[in-house]
């Protein structure tokens, strides 16, 4: 009798702790997660003083364009990070992006907001101390730049997300924080802007589809212009984001 009691409570325990995990993947998509990615706009604001994007059908396919560079580019990193969320693997592949990273905008851009997420989900996910051990590890030493994709995937596959789940989250948050960026640009309002995030879902599955589960060596740009366009951010005479 005591035996079945003891087992109950484990199972009890253990389905506790699936429960827990998704508070905790949720937690870690929610816009209000303090990581900087709305001071970024994925050259959106380059792009509008470009005169590139005149019409909301212009703001809807450079949308698809970023996704698209993040699928090709960026997933591969997220994925191998989320299957081996160690020290060594990170250290391995934020080196690799680092180097791949030939703007400098956007690579400034991905280390500030790996380093915000890095420094959060130490705070916030302390049920796992392996993300203030390596954050502890690496700040500073110089090995480990803190670019955003590989740290985004280790902390992923620390809080339990398949590396699906992961790739899907990854190009969900991207096409949320360019959205959201073309609404303080006045390019959409937040109502039009929900509207064709709902659009681009579909894309966007089609997006992660084509990419998702791809080797690093495979990682590669795919929208030059977009590269260009967000290079050019620091030259702007004025402007409201960071990138």
């Amino acid at each position: 009798m005591e035996d079945g009691v003891e087992a109950d409570k484990g199972i009890s325990k253990t389905v506790n702790m699936d429960f827990l995990l998704q508070w905790s993947q949720w937690q870690l998509l929610d816009s209000i997660l303090p990581t900087g990615g709305f001071a970024h706009s994925f050259g959106l604001e380059a792009a509008v003083q470009a005169r590139i994007i005149m019409d909301p059908e212009d703001l809807k396919t450079l949308v698809i364009h970023i996704l698209e560079n993040t699928g090709s580019l960026l997933l591969p990193f997220v994925c191998a990070a989320s299957i081996s969320p160690d020290g060594d693997t990170w250290k391995k592949l934020d080196r690799i992006l680092d180097a791949m990273l030939t703007n400098e905008v956007s690579r400034k851009a991905s280390i500030a907001q790996g380093s915000a997420l890095m420094r959060v989900a130490a705070a916030v996910f302390t049920e796992f101390p392996s993300l203030k051990t390596m954050r502890d590890t690496f700040l500073g030493s110089g090995a480990v730049s803190f670019h955003h994709a590989p740290v985004f995937g280790i902390v992923c596959g620390l809080v339990g997300m398949d590396s699906e789940t992961c790739q899907r989250a990854y190009l969900f948050i991207t096409m949320r924080d360019a959205i959201s960026a073309a609404t303080r640009l006045n390019l959409v309002g937040p109502l039009g802007a929900a509207v064709l995030q709902h659009q681009l879902c579909g894309v966007a599955e089609t997006i992660l589809k084509r990419w998702m589960n791809r080797s690093v060596d495979e990682a590669c740009q795919t929208a030059p212009v977009l590269d260009t366009l967000q290079g050019c951010h620091s030259y702007l005479y004025s402007r409201l984001f960071c990138s």
